[in-house]
């Protein structure tokens, strides 16, 4: 695994993302938009559509966050990618990403919510694609806080201790 997780990081010369695992911005779209809309709270410029390779390794996962955006991920190489959705009501939504016909290819997360991910197999990576839009812009990005997500959701607590840093 090791060597392939290496020539991957190399090839497209990826950079370790604030979430875990390792990322490269591969498209923005070169026109945007001027956004005011409080219910998404996004504020400002953003491109129309974002694009990066995300790579995440089987001694890693990707933390809690939330986007103010809709994020469509889809599976490249590896092996399957959990992916957890937690809903603003609370409910729970678990995505099976992977190229084999009983999971998922792509998925995509609602804006404003909780979602982390991991690779089943411990020793193995899950190489994917995600787009963002309205484009991604860091300011729009929330990385969760253990203690405030449990107290928010304490019926997640073992998840979200597993998956927040």
């Amino acid at each position: 695994m090791k060597n392939r997780v290496d020539q991957i990081i190399e090839h497209f010369k990826l950079e370790p993302h604030p979430e875990g695992g390792y990322f490269k911005e591969i498209f923005r779209s070169q026109n945007g938009a001027d956004f005011n809309d409080e219910n998404q709270n996004i504020k400002g410029f953003r491109n129309y559509l974002t694009g990066i390779y995300f790579l995440l390794t089987g001694d890693s996962f990707s933390a809690f966050h939330r986007i103010n955006q809709d994020e469509s991920w889809h599976f490249y190489l590896g092996t399957a990618i959990t992916i957890y959705v937690i809903e603003p009501d609370g409910n729970l939504i678990t995505h099976q990403l992977s190229n084999e016909l009983d999971t998922e290819f792509q998925i995509t997360i609602p804006a404003n919510h909780w979602f982390a991910a991991k690779v089943e197999a411990p020793e193995s990576f899950a190489f994917v694609g995600c787009n963002v839009a309205p484009g991604f812009d860091f300011q729009d990005f929330e990385l969760a806080e253990r203690e405030t997500l449990t107290s928010e959701y304490p019926q997640h607590s073992a998840l979200i201790k597993e998956l927040t840093r």
